[in-house]
């Protein structure tokens, strides 16, 4: 059961903190890598499909990197700061586009 609101003498951990047992965890599994890490080259040598590798190296990073939250950036008023932006390519030095059916 949770402490009430205001409770003095016991606060918590504090937010966004880490919790101890993931710690602990995350510890676990970046040693199991550094002591096994010639073993896991060899691991994924035998696996043949590319994407599978990729898909394990991703999810064996997850537990050593944090993942990147998304952001939007907006301006003051919450309106999108990039809604007026125009690109313009100079086009004087490309090859004129080739039309259809036409021969050269």
């Amino acid at each position: 059961m949770a402490a009430p609101k205001g409770n003095k003498f016991s606060p918590g951990r504090p937010k966004g903190s880490a919790n101890k047992t993931t710690t602990e965890i995350r510890q676990a599994y970046q040693t199991f890598i550094e002591n096994n890490l010639d073993e896991f080259e060899n691991w994924l040598a035998q696996i043949e499909d590319p994407g599978r590798k990729f898909d394990i190296v991703i999810k064996m990073s997850e537990y050593f990197m944090p993942k990147l939250a998304r952001q939007e950036l907006t301006g003051s008023d919450g309106e999108d700061l990039f809604k007026n932006i125009t690109v313009k390519f100079n086009t004087a030095d490309a090859e004129e586009p080739k039309q259809k059916g036409t021969q050269e």
